[in-house]
């Protein structure tokens, strides 16, 4: 008898010890869903279910406890979907309770561990949105050139981190922001922020933003590290056809490469798939837009040169996912090495950004200036139109000037 109770015992010792630990909650925000994480020592087997009147989200985190650190920060909710988050032990369970705003469509997934992060439950809730409104025709008479900026990483996915725990998406978005408001300001231009704050979107959902606002050119901000400390200065990158044309490229673009698995994105959540599978017609049709990246590449790398140390001299070639739109100009912009200790101290400077975003305005908009595309505004204009350039020079003064003195758009 005794012996039957003590092996119960052992066994209930046992499942309590092989328990699942959970670290932290997190949450992002996006503008069309929110992202919740649970940061679990194992693949935790989860059971959801939803309650309305109110709206809530029931997680039970089978055989599974707090971390004896656990201590989740929800200073990121925001109330636009997730208004408050409450838990509770049960029995062996941890049960979190997600009360909802509204009804949202729920999208779930587990991420293997990739550094920095271990294993991983990731929820998505997507607003119930309206049929999409169609864009407007590219034929669109004095249509404004239209700028994608994409700001590197976000939401848990930091990018690189310098010294003092700078993280590269904090530095480069920043920079998108400053450099959204001298295209803004601008006659003739507009932007359209592919990462508008703190969350991550999947590199082939930036390309297709882009292409949804049929931009006609993308710029996706870096400011990466590499294991050689040393390392420093600007550089640009187009899309490579053979392969990085360095080892710090090929570096780069393995590590840019890598942000799915940090970011967390599973094939269900991206609900749709890649438009690009036809390898000929995507080489035919990338082949005219390779050559307008390279020259507007080199528009901008002469006019980084003249603001700070360059690694590169000449535009930089490697195989990018997020520059692989077909149909748009794309280039990828590293403003610097945040794993160099002065370099990072320089890019979390708002005047070292501003001095950044300004040359890369001034190369785009030299390029336009000379190859306006068809239908937009700047067709006809001719190349020395004083009147034209004094407009631009005018916007990036007013421009510069409002990014420094306006709130949140400093490091």
């Amino acid at each position: 008898m005794w012996k039957f109770i003590l092996s119960g015992c052992l066994l209930a010792a046992a499942a309590v010890a092989q328990a699942d630990s959970l670290y932290n909650i997190r949450t992002y925000e996006a503008p069309d869903h929110t992202r919740v994480v649970f940061d679990t020592s194992g693949p935790t087997d989860a059971h959801m279910f939803a309650l309305n009147k109110p709206e809530r989200l029931v997680v039970d985190l089978r055989n599974t406890r707090p971390a004896a650190n656990f201590n989740p920060d929800f200073s990121n909710v925001t109330g636009r979907r997730v208004q408050n988050i409450r838990m509770a032990k049960r029995g062996h369970d941890y049960r979190v309770v997600l009360d909802l705003v509204k009804p949202l469509t729920r999208k779930d997934f587990r991420l293997k561990p990739t550094s920095p992060y271990g294993h991983r439950l990731v929820i998505d809730l997507f607003d119930q949105t309206a049929p999409a409104q169609p864009p407007p025709s590219r034929t669109e008479a004095r249509r404004d050139i239209v700028i994608a900026i994409d700001a590197g990483h976000g939401g848990e996915d930091p990018g690189a981190i310098g010294p003092n725990k700078v993280a590269e998406k904090q530095v480069v978005l920043s920079m998108a922001r400053k450099l959204a408001a001298l295209f803004d300001s601008a006659p003739g231009y507009r932007v359209v922020m592919v990462r508008k704050g703190d969350y991550y979107i999947p590199l082939r959902q930036r390309t297709r933003i882009a292409h949804d606002a049929q931009a006609h050119l993308f710029l996706s901000l870096h400011a990466d590290a590499f294991k050689n400390s040393t390392v420093n200065g600007a550089s640009v990158y187009m899309l490579s056809e053979r392969g990085a044309d360095s080892e710090v490229a090929r570096f780069l673009a393995q590590e840019a490469n890598r942000s799915d698995l940090i970011g967390g994105v599973s094939e269900v959540s991206l609900g749709d798939k890649d438009p690009y599978l036809k390898q000929t017609l995507t080489d035919l049709a990338m082949e005219g837009k390779r050559r307008q990246s390279s020259e507007i590449g080199v528009e901008v790398l002469g006019e980084l040169n003249r603001v700070t140390k360059l690694h590169k001299k000449q535009v930089g070639h490697a195989g990018f996912v997020v520059l692989k739109a077909p149909d748009i100009p794309s280039l990828l912009v590293e403003t610097g090495f945040i794993s160099n200790p002065v370099e990072a101290r320089r890019l979390n400077q708002a005047e070292h950004q501003g001095k950044i975003t300004r040359a890369i305005y001034n190369g785009v908009v030299k390029y336009w200036r000379e190859n306006p595309p068809p239908g937009t505004a700047l067709v006809g204009l001719a190349p020395a139109d004083a009147d034209h350039r004094r407009r631009l020079e005018q916007g990036l003064l007013a421009a510069i000037n409002a990014a420094s003195e306006a709130s949140g758009l400093g490091p």
